[in-house]
């Protein structure tokens, strides 16, 4: 299940609060008027839309808006419940058999956990689960570079389409160098098409696609923990010690309080 991750839009904000605060501070509220330039946005976002178009197939480019989703999304996955998951669908098994798990597969959400239990079920050797089931986090995680490098080809091209904004800027201001007092606001002009590029690719682009590089690694970690869940259930590890072994899993901060919960929970007993 996924919610609404709010940092991403926090993020950009708290970007945009600080820009205009600093026109405000050094040039008033007129100021802003300065930086507003429809050629320029025009040169960036329409420069930036034909060499994405160019470099990238239609199929391709109709995935962006499911990638943007992404990274305003924040995908809820609770490591101890789900060692827990396996706990308790290891105990079942060593006490009924692999074929008991049929019916615990109803309370569990997560697909890639229901595939490779119906695979352990089935009989399939451990091994070729564990091939299976990796075969389809290399699918995953290379479905998710190519959707993100879509977005990281925009925070390369956006610089340069500024760049080439303050190009023609120049070229049409030095068209009118008889007329002195059109040089300094000429040139402002010309530098605010730069000022769009790469103020997208540093407040937008290029950190989006780093997060979705970010929540691909922690969605192919979480995998990792599901096929060694399975594997040891499907291999008859003792609830116990398949425990241990996917705790290794934790990071440490989680490994605490669990420490910290089982002393208090001892505790109380005594």
């Amino acid at each position: 299940m996924k919610k609404f991750d709010i940092m991403t839009p926090i993020g950009i904000v708290a970007g945009i609060i600080a820009i205009m605060f600093a026109i405000l501070n050094n040039a008033g509220p007129s100021g802003v008027a300065y930086f507003i330039h429809i050629s320029s946005v025009l040169i960036v976002i329409g420069g930036l839309v034909g060499a994405i178009m160019i470099n990238f197939s239609l199929a391709e480019v109709k995935l962006v808006p499911k990638v943007l989703r992404e990274a305003f999304r924040e995908a809820q996955q609770d490591l101890p419940t789900l060692i827990d998951t396996f706990v308790d669908l290891s105990t079942k098994a060593r006490r009924e058999g692999l074929l008991a798990l049929e019916v615990s597969l109803e309370e569990v959400d997560d697909p890639f956990i229901r595939k490779g239990v119906l695979l352990a079920v089935d009989g399939i050797e451990p091994d070729i689960i564990k091939d299976i089931m990796m075969a389809e986090v290399v699918a995953t995680e290379e479905r998710h570079r190519k959707g993100r490098l879509i977005i990281e080809k925009c925070g390369e091209y956006a610089p340069a389409w500024g760049m080439i904004g303050t190009l023609i800027g120049l070229v049409l201001m030095l068209q009118n160098l008889n007329d002195p007092a059109t040089l300094g606001p000429n040139m402002a002009i010309a530098l605010i098409t730069t000022l769009y590029g790469t103020l997208l690719a540093n407040l937008v682009f290029i950190p989006m696609a780093s997060k979705l590089a970010n929540k691909t690694e922690e969605e192919v970690f979480v995998k990792q923990i599901i096929v060694e869940g399975v594997i040891g259930v499907q291999s008859g590890q003792n609830p116990k010690i398949l425990e241990e072994k996917l705790s290794a899993f934790l990071p440490e901060t989680s490994k605490q309080r669990d420490i910290e919960e089982s002393e208090g929970v001892a505790v109380d007993g005594a």
